[in-house]
């Protein structure tokens, strides 16, 4: 049994908060003590860039993964104690037509990431924002999906098809994938339109609590990402908010948010024969050179 729990951060919506929450949920696990692996699945390397790694520059990225075998483990790069990402490159974007007459092209990253014990306890999946057939992979192989939704009522127009995805995916590909939890990003504190909007998702979500559907359990995160400049600030420095602005209001919600997190879609610990690799460990002493 693989000990690593997979989730897939995803919304077909751009501009909502995604890969922020990929990066800095990520980094606030790994500051805990959780070995977490990001894998950028967007051409658009926005992820790559927000974990201060060139997009090209690694020897494999994700491309590599998808369409010549590459392996997880051997393409992730350290980037901080206990946190790995696997970049993108924008040849990722081809990866959907190279692949296109490929039997079982939909689960080509499960096969991947069971491919091989992992040495990690988190692997967070980054998005391109639509449903084509690079989110259908993260799909398939994960085993969590978690919303990062804004508070506007145009930002919830799309949910419904992306429940509809989610609930697809379950019945043709992978039976065991379900919502784990929905966060709000962008949050206006105070204002009318975030309070009505949060009201009208936790009522949503609640009216499917015991039904057949994936989202049935799906947890409403108490924690709330609240705009901030300094979160859309760090991407353009390399940088994780803790690294940026640990002071900021980012830095705490994103804090609060991790705890929770791990409440609600806790790890498995691994396998002692998939211990990560001290030399591949910023942390340690052979891996701090």
């Amino acid at each position: 049994m693989r000990a690593v729990r997979i989730v897939v951060v995803i919304n077909q919506k751009g501009g909502v908060g995604k890969t922020t929450t990929v990066a800095n949920l990520g980094a606030a696990i790994a500051s805990g003590g959780c070995d977490v692996c990001l894998l950028d699945m967007d051409p658009q390397s926005h992820l790559t860039l927000h974990v201060g790694l060139e997009p090209g520059a690694s020897d494999a990225s994700m491309y590599d993964v998808m369409t010549a075998e590459a392996s997880i483990a051997s393409t992730a790069v350290a980037v901080a104690p206990h946190l790995w990402t696997v970049p993108s490159v924008i040849d990722l974007a081809a990866a959907e037509v190279e692949l296109v007459s490929t039997v079982g092209r939909e689960q080509i990253l499960r096969d991947r990431l069971r491919s091989q014990a992992l040495p990690f306890q988190y692997v967070l999946i980054d998005c391109p924002p639509s449903l084509g057939l690079l989110t259908l992979n993260a799909l398939a192989a994960a085993d969590d999906v978690l919303i990062p939704l804004q508070p506007h009522f145009l930002a919830l127009q799309g949910l419904g098809k992306l429940l509809e995805t989610v609930s697809l995916v379950r019945r043709r590909i992978n039976p065991g994938l379900k919502v784990c939890g929905v966060v709000l990003c962008m949050y206006e504190t105070g204002t009318r339109l975030a309070s009505e909007v949060a009201a009208d998702i936790r009522s949503f979500f609640g009216a499917a609590q015991n039904t057949a559907t994936p989202w049935s359990a799906a947890h409403i995160f108490q924690a709330v990402v609240r705009r901030n400049v300094k979160l859309a600030e760090c991407p353009s420095h390399g940088k994780t908010i803790f690294d940026y602005e640990p002071a900021s209001h980012g830095a705490e919600d994103y804090r609060a948010l991790a705890e929770e997190f791990l409440a609600h879609v806790p790890a498995q610990s691994p396998p002692e024969a998939a211990e990560p690799d001290p030399a591949q460990d910023p942390a340690s002493p052979e891996g701090a050179g």
